[in-house]
């Protein structure tokens, strides 16, 4: 998310991966939207290999599963974000809106008073004996 000159990117960890992140909320929503894990790589441009691989991160990282795939000889074919699923991604995106908020502080306005537009340009490192 891009607040002005303020660029805010929220990741939860679990152990030394990425349980949630900016990412992984865009695939929910697309699984959600195309009833499919390989059609909402598609729209976003992920290969079927990286789609699966963020799917089965987020559900080892939660106690439920966040996605669950459908298959067999009823009518249901394809994947849909479990209720725990939609849990995540609504607490998620309300962190997100909160941290937007950041922008309208006294802290941000502080920092913003003081930051030049662009870096002044770099200078020579001095000559080593």
């Amino acid at each position: 998310m891009h607040v002005g000159p303020l660029k805010v990117k929220l990741q939860l960890l679990c152990g030394n991966g990425f349980a949630m992140g900016p990412g992984k909320a865009d695939l929910l929503e697309a699984i959600e939207r195309e009833r499919s894990i390989s059609a909402a790589g598609r729209a976003l441009g992920m290969s079927y290999r990286r789609t699966w691989l963020l799917v089965d991160e987020m559900n080892r990282c939660f106690q439920e599963k966040l996605v669950e795939t459908l298959s067999g000889g009823g009518r249901e074919r394809g994947a849909r974000v479990t209720a725990c699923g939609h849990r995540v991604l609504a607490a998620y995106r309300a962190l997100e809106a909160q941290s937007a908020m950041m922008a309208e502080s006294d802290a941000y306005a502080d920092l913003i008073a003081v930051l030049l537009e662009t870096p002044l340009p770099g200078k020579a490192a001095p000559a080593s004996d």
